[in-house]
């Protein structure tokens, strides 16, 4: 096996001497800003629970230093938080999304900014109090997948077919929206909860368990669950002034795909800034632990694996992209594997996760590969954000380190150093006071660690 502690510390220490004066404590981050949890009871935002999103309070602040102007892009744009809050300080904006999960999100909340708003509260209203799903009688049946099958209490399932046979007596735009309030509200009903790497499946599902049984506490029953989404979206309609102002038709530009393929179709220099937060090389696959989502939204098992497939490499399922080469510049492409190839930390860390697969120490033998593939296609997009970012335009990143065999990552330190030869200034690397913590399996093997969770604002060099 590798003999590479020592190798590892002294490239690890070099990295960090070369940042050390831009790693800078904030004590105004915490990780509920730097997520989801800061969004649960907010208006709009609290419809959809995308857990690994950040919050519109973190957006705020972000937009309160860096003071953009003009076009912002979030090119891993999730459920669109970036996006909204831009569009609340008049920004232009355009998002890119690869799961249709986040971009149905985002489409239906376009609809409500550009539809009418009093026909839309109608609805919802008659709906809550009419009841049709209570009236059919022949059923559209929820298109499981494999992943899925047995997700629901048979009395809900057969709920859920009903209600899908009712909302198509409504308008393909109103279809829309109430197959929206059923996709939200499709975790709370089920047997499931989405657990980063996989669903977990509640004892009461029959399906195997391990050596203690998951309870998931409330199954919350179907008539329950909408009626409670339906007044909460009601609610933020009638009262949310955002849904007043008519911003979304000149202002917002979607894009469903991967920026992988996405970014070098944009135009150079055509962006004022970019905020954003790619998936974590943490091993969670969106693609299993939104399965009831992206099932409801007829995504088969043939689209889900090349969804995976398509994603940034960020789940040990993730292969080599063998036609990643295709869609960038030759001059992109050649600038961004050099930098990779040539990061000499990064390098180290992947000969040294090489070795522990060689001699089985390793959970997964797909770890190396994942981690491999995860910074060439991060090198890319920050190669190919410098190429599209006018000059000083900031780059804005939310990201978290990861530890594996053992050894932190300093994701944080990296990319940094891709930006940099990509034609970046290193304005500051915010770090959370409080670190994140390492797996069960992480600490019992190598010990604790506590791991940077960071901000990093980048600038566009002056050309």
């Amino acid at each position: 096996m590798l003999d590479t502690p020592n190798l590892l510390q002294t490239y690890h220490t070099t990295l960090e001497t070369k940042f050390a004066n831009k790693l800078l404590i904030n004590p105004r981050l915490n990780r509920q800003l730097v997520s989801f949890q800061a969004n649960k009871n907010k208006p709009r935002y609290r419809w959809f629970r995308y857990k690994e999103g950040f919050s519109e309070g973190l957006i705020h602040y972000i937009l309160d230093i860096i003071k953009p102007t003009g076009h912002i892009l979030d090119p891993f744009a999730g459920i669109g938080t970036t996006l909204f809050v831009a569009l609340e300080r008049g920004l232009d904006v355009t998002g890119i999304e690869l799961l249709p999960v986040g971009y149905e999100v985002m489409a239906v909340h376009h609809q409500l900014q550009t539809g009418d708003k009093t026909h839309f509260l109608q609805l919802i209203a008659r709906w809550q109090s009419t009841t049709p799903w209570k009236k059919e009688f022949v059923n559209t049946p929820f298109p499981h997948l494999k992943i899925t099958n047995g997700a629901f209490p048979e009395e809900t399932q057969q709920a859920i077919d009903s209600y899908r046979t009712a909302l198509l007596q409504e308008s393909p735009t109103d279809q829309r929206l109430l197959q929206f309030v059923l996709m939200c509200v499709l975790e709370d009903m089920s047997y499931t909860r989405k657990d980063g790497q996989y669903l977990r499946w509640d004892y009461r599902s029959n399906r195997k368990q391990g050596r203690v049984p998951f309870d998931k506490g409330q199954i919350i029953p179907f008539d329950q669950a909408i009626h409670q989404k339906f007044d909460e979206i009601y609610t933020d309609l009638d009262q949310v002034t955002i849904f007043d102002v008519p911003i979304w038709n000149k202002n917002m530009q979607l894009i469903q795909g991967s920026c992988l393929d996405q970014l070098p179709q944009l135009k150079t220099a055509s962006f004022d800034g970019i905020i954003t937060s790619p998936p974590y090389a943490n091993r969670y696959d969106y693609t299993r632990t939104y399965a009831l989502e992206l099932a409801l939204l007829g995504v088969d098992e043939t689209e889900i694996r090349r969804l995976r497939q398509a994603m940034l490499s960020c789940t040990v399922e993730n292969r080599d992209k063998p036609d990643l080469e295709t869609y960038f510049s030759d001059d992109i492409y050649q600038q961004a594997q050099l930098a990779f190839s040539q990061q000499a930390e990064l390098q180290t860390i992947l000969a040294y996760l090489e070795s522990q697969k060689d001699a089985k120490l390793l959970n997964n033998t797909g770890i190396p590969r994942m981690i491999r593939n995860y910074f060439l296609e991060m090198a890319l997009v920050i190669f190919e954000s410098a190429r599209i970012l006018k000059p000083n335009a900031p780059f804005v990143m939310v990201n978290d380190n990861v530890r594996y065999g053992g050894i932190v990552i300093p994701v944080d330190l990296i990319l940094s150093d891709f930006a940099q030869q990509a034609g970046f200034d290193i304005e500051v690397i915010w770090v959370l006071p409080i670190g994140k913590g390492n797996s069960s399996q992480q600490m019992g093997t190598h010990g604790r660690e506590s791991l940077r969770k960071c901000i990093y604002i980048w600038r566009r060099r002056l050309i």
